[in-house]
């Protein structure tokens, strides 16, 4: 018996399937991160193998914290405001904070060190930072990029920077976060916590309007989602970064003083 020939190609079927592309806007996924090409400056703690944490995963109450500057004046659009953003981010920053990220500026994957200093800049003996951890960039186009935060970090958090046009160019930062551990819940009750975290992102805001020539206001806007603690997540103080680098401290200033003696 002779088999049937296949059947004719019509329109409807296509001849190939194209595998569905990765959208480059968004970070691929991982288990862990891995960092790259850091600093010898950098203080590299609680980002090398460290796991990424949600808000889902975060032991604290549940907060959305929203802070915005208008641009009046200035000659820029939002698309324009986010590349710059982007490309200078560390710049931006409060002095004594350090952002160690790729000398191209935000992209999807990237993975930072962060080194950071407490309320006012205070910094460590030798000017070492209190907290090293890290973060990384799961999105990034050209007017919105977001951070996500590794196990350790003060916060589970996921947090966008953003821009739009409402009138003039709005410049945003968006932070949906919660305390990590019991430890850092306690600093953000009684220890200033939400303060120094306001205070950072109003100054980091006041400093991107004024590279445009703006002395903008920020306005702030805080929202308490779930005052709940989660308990189950307490655990998570296993990898809290503060205390980590606290112990580390002592032993980065010994190599200081052999290297300064040799």
């Amino acid at each position: 018996m002779s088999s049937q020939p296949p059947s004719p190609q019509t329109e409807d079927q296509p001849e190939s399937i194209t595998p569905e592309q990765p959208d480059p806007t968004w970070a691929a996924p991982v288990s862990r991160l891995k960092t790259e090409n850091v600093p010898a400056s950098a203080v590299n703690l609680n980002v090398e193998g460290r796991r990424l944490m949600g808000p889902i995963q975060g032991f604290g109450q549940l907060w959305q914290k929203t802070y915005r500057v208008r641009m009046s004046g200035a000659q820029a659009t939002p698309a324009q405001v986010v590349k710059v953003w982007k490309e200078n981010f560390q710049n931006f920053w409060p002095k004594g904070y350090q952002f160690y990220g790729r000398m191209t500026g935000i992209k999807p994957g990237e993975v930072a060190v962060l080194n950071l200093a407490g309320p006012g800049g205070i910094q460590a003996p030798g000017g070492l930072p209190l907290i090293s951890t890290g973060v990384l960039v799961i999105y990034a186009d050209d007017e919105s990029f977001s951070f996500m935060t590794p196990q350790g970090h003060m916060f589970c958090s996921i947090i966008t920077f953003s821009a739009y046009e409402e009138g003039a160019t709005v410049a945003q930062i968006q932070a949906l976060l919660r305390a990590s551990d019991p430890l850092y819940e306690l600093i953000m009750r009684i220890g200033g916590g939400h303060k120094t975290e306001d205070d950072f992102w109003h100054a980091t805001l006041r400093n991107l309007a004024a590279h445009f020539g703006v002395q903008g206001q920020v306005q702030q806007q805080v929202t308490c989602v779930d005052p709940r603690l989660q308990w189950s997540q307490a655990k998570n103080i296993w990898h809290n970064a503060a205390i980590r680098t606290a112990l580390y401290t002592p032993v980065a200033m010994l190599r200081k003083l052999v290297r300064r003696d040799n």
